[in-house]
C-alpha cells in the first residue's frame, strides 16, 4: 500500500475519534475502486520491438530420466532421488509437493 509522506498526520486524539463504521466505509471504497485487468488482452497486444521471430526455432537436447531420478506424481517434474519425500499409493511425491 502506498504511503503519502507529505500528507498531514493525525494526532492520537483524531485517531481515537475515527469510528469503526468510518474505517469500514473507507475499506469498502478502496475495494470498490480497484480495476480488473484482463491479462490475456494485454498479452495479445504485446509486440516485441523490431523482432520477427517467425523463422526462429529452438533446439533443446532432452535426456531420458536417469536411474537416480523419479517423476513426481503431483507436479510431474523429474527430480533426483534426494528430493523424494514419500510414496502415496505406490506413486512418488517430491518434497516440494508434500
Amino acid at each position: 500500500m502506498a504511503t503519502d509522506y507529505d500528507a498531514p498526520r493525525k494526532t492520537d486524539e483524531e485517531l481515537a475519534e475515527d469510528s469503526l463504521e468510518e474505517l469500514k466505509a473507507r475499506r469498502a471504497d478502496k475495494a470498490a475502486s480497484t480495476v480488473d485487468v484482463d491479462e490475456t488482452e494485454l498479452a495479445e497486444n504485446l509486440e516485441l520491438p523490431g523482432a520477427d521471430l517467425s523463422d526462429e526455432s529452438l533446439t533443446v537436447r532432452v535426456l531420458p530420466r536417469q536411474e537416480d531420478e523419479f517423476t513426481c506424481s503431483v507436479c510431474f517434474l523429474v527430480h533426483h532421488r534426494s528430493q523424494l519425500a514419500k510414496e502415496v499409493k505406490g506413486m512418488p511425491v517430491c518434497t516440494e509437493c508434500v
